[in-house]
This record gives structure tokens, sequence and C-alpha cells, in this order.
């Protein structure tokens, strides 16, 4: 039992560290193909492959509208995949505006005739840098709002189509009532001349 209880526990921890690696192989693999996507900008169709960089409320909104209009999901899809665009190019854009500055920092610190050379090359990719952040931030802002729009219109249509139901079973409902109340009163009336009869039978 000794030897049975030490290498289940031997066994148990082996399994454990083996989970861990291929979970984290898992992620950085998964890590690397989405960088490789994303190298040429990412499409609709690439999407599920970046839904854990996606909001929860966006992955419910994206849920709900592919049950209720997929037309309206693949504007929807196509949306993320430039919202997604935007947000990595803002991202690696301010890692290269970091290294930049680094580096006209680095050249001020030799003072030479060649490092301003290199200060204005510097200067001038920093400006680069400056203008894709500020092209990307606009289509940033504008994927939010189309996102935030085709989930408006998805909503309205949702709860137009809910209440068109729910006016046609209360029209339903209504037109059934006199027809409810009409037999009533006949299974009514059949009951009291079925009592009637039975009466004059027993008086005669």
């Amino acid at each position: 039992m000794l030897l049975a209880g030490v290498s289940f526990g031997f066994g148990l921890a082996l399994g454990l560290i083996i989970a861990a690696v291929l979970f984290l192989y898992r992620r950085v693999w998964l890590a690397g193909l989405r960088n490789r996507l994303a190298l040429d900008g990412i499409t609709a169709d690439e999407v599920a492959w970046f839904k854990s960089e996606l909001t929860s409320a966006e992955r419910s909104a994206l849920a709900e509208i592919e049950q209720s209009n997929p037309l309206l999901a693949d504007a929807y899809l196509e949306t993320l995949a430039m919202r997604l665009t935007a947000t990595r190019i803002m991202a690696r854009s301010r890692k290269e505006l970091m290294k930049v500055e680094r580096r006209i920092n680095q050249a001020r610190l030799l003072n030479s005739d060649e490092s301003a050379a290199l200060q204005a090359d510097l200067a001038a990719d920093r400006e680069k840098i400056h203008k894709l952040r500020n092209q990307a931030d606009q289509y940033l802002h504008s994927a939010k709002t189309r996102l935030q729009t085709i989930e408006a219109t998805a909503s309205r249509k949702l709860n137009q189509a809910e209440i068109d139901l729910m006016m046609q079973r209360l029209g339903n409902a209504r037109d059934q009532l006199p027809l409810v109340l009409e037999m009533a009163q006949m299974e009514q009336r059949a009951l009291e001349e079925v009592t009637s009869s039975s009466l004059e039978s027993k008086g005669s």
C-alpha cells in the first residue's frame, strides 16, 4: 500500500507537470499563430482565433446576433476584425514609439555630428509612428461606433419581433374570447334545458 501510494502521488505530480507544460505550450503556440495571422490584417473568418482578445460584451453580443440575424452577424464580424486590427496597430506603435524615444535619448548623449543626423532620422521615424497611431485611433473609434450601431440595430429588430409576437398572441386571445364565452353560454343553456326537462319528467 505504501508503494502504491507513493507511485500514485508520483504519477499525479508527473501528470500535473505534463498538463501544465502542454497548457503553456498551447498558449505560446496560439499567441504565435495569432501574431502570424495579424501580420496582413485580421479578417472576419479569422476572428474566431482572436476571441480571447474580445471583451465579454462583444462575445455575448456576437452570440446573440448570430442567433437572431446572420447578415448582421457577418457585418459584426467584419467590424470586429477592423477593431482588433486597429487595436493591435495601436499596441505595436506604442512599443515602437518607446523604442524610438529611447534611441533618441541615447543619440543625444553621443553629442556628435553623426548623432545629429541620427536624431533627425529618428525624429522622422517618430513622426511616422505618430501619424500611424492617429490613423489607427480613427479606425478604432469608427469600428467601436459601428459595433454599437449594429448592436442597436439587432436589438431593435429583436425587440420588434418579440413585440409583434406578443401582439399576435393578444389578438388571437381577443378573437378567441367571444367564442369561448359563446360556448360556455351554450353549455349553460344546455344544462338548464336538461335540468328543466328532468324536473318536468319527475313532476309528471
